[in-house]
C-alpha cells in the first residue's frame, strides 16, 4: 500500500487507497487511472452515476465529483444554470455544476485534509451518500427543465417536495 507523507513528521495512507477499499467492498466497477485519480460507476434509481476522486498532495485536498448521466443540450444550458443555482441554495455541503465540455450536471465537493492525518471511511461514505442522495433528488428537476419545458423554479419546487405519510 503506497504511503503519502503529510507536512508533519508522520505518514498516512494515501486517501485513494481508502476510497478503493470502499469501492471494492461495494463491488462497483472502478478504474484507478493514476496514483492520484480514481473513477467508479455507482448504480442509482435514475441510472448510473460516475464518481471521480482526485488527490492533490500539494494542497492536501481530496476532490470528489459525481456526474449525472444526462447531457444538457446547448439551448437548455442557461435554464439549467439557473436550476443549478436554485438547487445549490438547498444543499448543506457540496454544489452542483455543469461540465463545459459535455454539458453533464455533476455534484462536486472538496475535502481539505491538511493536518487531519488522513481521511476516514466514514467521511468518504458520507460524501458518496450525500452526492448520490442529492443527484437522485434533483435528477427529475434536470429532466423537467431539459425535456419537460418546465421553468427552473417549477422544477426545483417539484424536486424538493417532501413526501408525507405512507402509500
Amino acid at each position: 500500500m503506497p504511503q503519502a507523507t503529510t507536512a508533519g513528521s508522520h505518514s498516512v495512507s494515501h486517501p485513494l487507497d481508502t476510497v478503493e477499499e470502499i469501492i471494492s467492498a461495494n463491488e462497483w466497477p472502478c478504474d484507478r487511472t493514476s496514483d492520484d485519480e480514481l473513477i467508479a460507476e455507482i448504480p442509482g434509481k435514475w441510472g448510473d452515476y460516475r464518481i471521480h476522486f482526485a488527490w492533490t498532495a500539494d494542497m492536501s485536498t481530496l476532490h470528489f465529483s459525481c456526474t449525472i448521466d444526462l447531457k444538457v443540450p446547448r439551448q437548455s444550458r442557461a435554464p439549467v444554470a439557473e436550476l443549478l443555482a436554485l438547487a445549490n441554495e438547498r444543499l448543506w455541503l457540496g454544489h452542483f455544476g455543469l461540465s463545459a465540455d459535455d454539458g453533464q450536471p455533476m455534484f462536486r465537493y472538496a475535502v481539505p485534509l491538511r493536518g487531519a492525518g488522513g481521511v476516514t471511511v466514514e467521511q468518504l461514505e458520507d460524501i458518496v451518500d450525500a452526492a448520490i442522495n442529492e443527484c437522485e433528488r434533483f435528477y427529475p428537476a434536470f429532466q423537467y427543465v431539459v425535456w419537460g419545458g418546465k421553468s427552473p423554479a417549477e422544477a426545483v419546487t417539484v424536486a424538493c417536495i417532501e413526501p408525507v405519510g405512507e402509500a
